[in-house]
């Protein structure tokens, strides 16, 4: 007998959002004025302060792939903190590794821990590093210490009715790289070698940071900004519509998805709009700023494309795809996730 979707085991990614945000509410409610910013579904960073000086602090795991996993680890945490308009400063890396594995394997990792934090001007200031049993691949569990250089924090909650949002660079960009990476070879004679090639770059050109991104739209009059990470720019849509409060109307059609991207994740039969994306950033503002905000960006040599308004407070989620409108929600998983479980 076939099991019920209630009995069927659970796939990798992200907890359940209205689960999590019950835990949330019952074990972390914000219990000091020096939290600015607390725990919340779609706010990918803290702000708190210490004396008179707020500081932002995100922290976030890379477990996808253990492929370039002390850069990512850096990348990802210094994404979290520029997209609440901060700068990143300083880096933990807790970094788990099974028995047995070699010092070449762990020297590559900290050698990317150090070019990522040279790439982004932060600093690995401590953290732990230990053989753990139970595990079969390093896991990186990164902090990254953010200073907002006397500015209003920028949250993903921070969107307006009409305000439209802007996404830079394109769609699935991580999940990209992870699949040229992980299963270049047997995509070759379906997609060709120089696609292959091209998408395994795809972590440093169109790259998976946002920081700069980010002080763009900042400079430029961002209200709000996201970025997008597991379950891809359709996640990313929600969690900013959630965090705001507000409905939300997007237009697929708008949202980029480079050559590289549609021939794989087509390929291994996967949604790029669902999947990890890692490099694109969302920045919201009025008609005209986000006009304004698309075109700094664009100036800068980073796409920039205008796909959705915000509407009504409390109003619906929708997504404009293949002449069909339909509720916008996001994936169980990140289908990266289950191609590689």
């Amino acid at each position: 007998m076939a099991k019920s979707k209630a009995d069927a085991r659970p796939g990798p990614g992200k907890w359940p959002a209205a689960d999590l945000a019950r835990l949330l509410r019952t074990y972390a409610p914000a219990a000091s004025d020096d939290v600015i910013l607390g725990p919340a579904i779609g706010e990918d960073a803290a702000v708190v302060r210490i004396g008179s000086e707020p500081l932002v602090v995100a922290c976030d795991p890379i477990t996808f792939t253990s492929d370039s996993i002390g850069y990512g680890s850096v990348i990802v945490n210094a994404n979290d903190v520029a997209a609440t308009g901060a700068r990143p400063r300083f880096f933990l890396a807790t970094v788990l590794l099974p028995v047995g594995v070699s010092r070449g394997e762990v020297e590559a990792i900290f050698a990317g821990l150090a070019e990522a934090c040279r790439e982004v001007g932060a600093l690995l200031v401590g953290g732990h590093t230990e053989r753990t049993a139970g595990i079969d691949r390093p896991l990186v569990v990164g902090t990254m210490i953010g200073d907002l250089e006397g500015r209003e924090p920028v949250l993903s909650g921070g969107a307006r009715p009409g305000d439209r949002v802007v996404v830079t660079k394109g769609a699935a960009i991580e999940a990209t790289a992870l699949i040229a990476r992980r299963m270049g070879d047997r995509l070759r004679p379906v997609v060709g070698d120089a696609v292959v090639e091209r998408a395994r770059r795809y972590l440093s050109d169109p790259g998976i940071s946002v920081v700069r991104d980010a002080r763009i739209a900042r400079d430029a009059g961002s209200s709000a900004m996201h970025d997008v990470t597991e379950g891809g720019v359709v996640t990313g849509l929600w969690e900013m519509a959630r965090a705001s409060g507000l409905g939300l109307e997007v237009d697929a059609r708008a949202i980029p998805v480079s050559e590289e991207t549609a021939l794989l994740c087509g390929a291994v039969g996967i949604d790029p709009l669902e999947a990890i994306g890692s490099g694109a950033l969302l920045a919201a503002g009025p008609p005209d700023d986000a006009e304004r905000i698309a075109a700094a960006l664009s100036e800068a040599g980073l796409r920039a494309s205008i796909v959705g308004e915000f509407l009504e407070e409390g109003g619906a989620c929708t997504i404009r795809r293949n002449g069909h409108t339909r509720e916008l929600v996001p994936p169980d998983a990140d289908p990266i996730a289950r191609l590689f479980d």
